[in-house]
């Protein structure tokens, strides 16, 4: 998948990847929002960024050391201002609309969300499964994560992200409210829904699983959906035991097969999640709201489903220590993190995205840390 020679940072995310024995920790995806910070480390006049996200996201990367990206959002902050989020004038299903209409059906309660599945879901689905590609999919893949790492070539290495399919709850549809009511009093409609993305994703995931193998990927890909909060899953665990876990492990089992390490995103209270993810085959998280109650040096002692350790993304808390803490704070918190994390397979970086507001100070700390620990790695702490 290679066409160029990876430079050192790409080469040390890579070896750690790869478990092989490396000096330095590699730093992670860095995701500042704040323009004035993107431009101050880029090193680049302020307003450089709106005119040119693309050039000055990347030369801020590069300028923090950054080591690996798995998702590659260069424009994604443009969606904020100095004083935060600007929401655009249409208002998504999780984003305060007034109102949901989906092919012409109003979502306004669980039997809405319902008639909606069985009338367009569902067969768009089973048409999906019909007139699945895989060879085109591959080709697809293959040429998108090229063609990404080639833009952050050298020192920067592309890891997987958005290619790797599972089934997921459909509240960015309907809304929470009405999905969610939905899930509770028909069940039987969700597990149908589940089944049928695991159906479809068992298709893409085989495509997947010979990207890896014939493309060269790196073998690392970070699984992505919120379906924690603050106090635990947001259905009773026990129904994800009888209606999506079996129908996750079934579509992930081709990916599974290869060498991929899949890491799962940690947003929310995941401590029931992590022990059934890891059983199925996740050899790893990333993020971690300590906040919430998460055991960070729990998850690091736990073993991959082969006995070997977990790949750990670990992250400075963007909700606490970022934005509340001090400088001193964050340097204890990236020592803490280096120490109760694994020997191998370690990253560093931020839990989630660095939003406007987060002092000066602590981002400079941040940026300072994680340089630290790059070059000298945990012995030289």
């Amino acid at each position: 998948m290679h066409t160029i020679e990876l430079g050192e940072r790409a080469q040390l995310a890579l070896d750690t990847v790869h478990r092989r024995p490396t000096r330095g920790i590699p730093s992670w995806l860095v995701h500042v929002m704040e323009h004035a910070s993107i431009e101050r480390l880029a090193g680049t006049a302020p307003g450089t960024y709106r005119q040119d996200p693309d050039r000055v996201y990347l030369a801020y990367q590069n300028a923090i050391c950054t080591c690996a990206i798995d998702q590659w959002i260069p424009t994604n902050p443009l969606s904020m201002g100095s004083g935060g989020y600007e929401a655009p004038d249409a208002k998504g299903a999780t984003q305060g609309a007034e109102r949901i209409e989906i092919d012409g059906v109003e979502i306004d309660g669980p039997e809405d969300v319902i008639e909606h599945m069985q009338r367009f879901t569902f067969p768009r689905l089973r048409e999906a499964i019909a007139t699945f590609d895989e060879d085109q999919r591959v080709r697809e893949l293959l040429a998108h994560e090229a063609a990404v790492q080639d833009i952050l070539a050298p020192d920067i290495l592309k890891t997987g992200y958005g290619f790797i399919s599972f089934p997921t709850f459909a509240y960015g549809a309907y809304g929470y409210e009405g999905y969610f009511m939905a899930y509770a009093l028909y069940p039987e409609v969700m597990e149908a829904h589940f089944a049928l993305q695991a159906d479809l994703a068992l298709l893409n995931n085989r495509a997947a699983a010979r990207a890896y193998r014939e493309g060269g990927l790196p073998p690392m890909y970070r699984l992505d959906h919120d379906m924690t909060d603050s106090r635990g899953t947001l259905v009773d665990i026990r129904s994800l035991d009888r209606i999506w876990f079996p129908q996750l492990a079934r579509c992930l089992e081709p990916v599974l097969q290869t060498d991929a390490n899949l890491l799962w995103h940690c947003d929310g209270n995941i401590s029931d999640m992590a022990p059934r993810l890891v059983e199925i085959g996740v050899r790893g998280f990333q993020g971690f709201q300590y906040e919430d109650g998460v055991d960070y040096q729990r998850i690091c002692r736990m073993k991959a489903r082969d006995g070997q350790p977990l790949m750990i993304i670990a992250g400075v808390s963007v909700t606490t220590t970022l934005p509340h803490g001090t400088p001193a704070d964050v340097r204890r918190q990236l020592d803490w993190l280096v120490e109760h994390g694994p020997r191998t397979g370690l990253f560093l970086a931020c839990s989630s995205s660095v939003t406007p507001g987060v002092p000066w100070d602590n981002i400079r700390t941040l940026i300072e840390g994680l340089r630290h620990y790059q070059r000298v790695g945990r012995d030289g702490a």
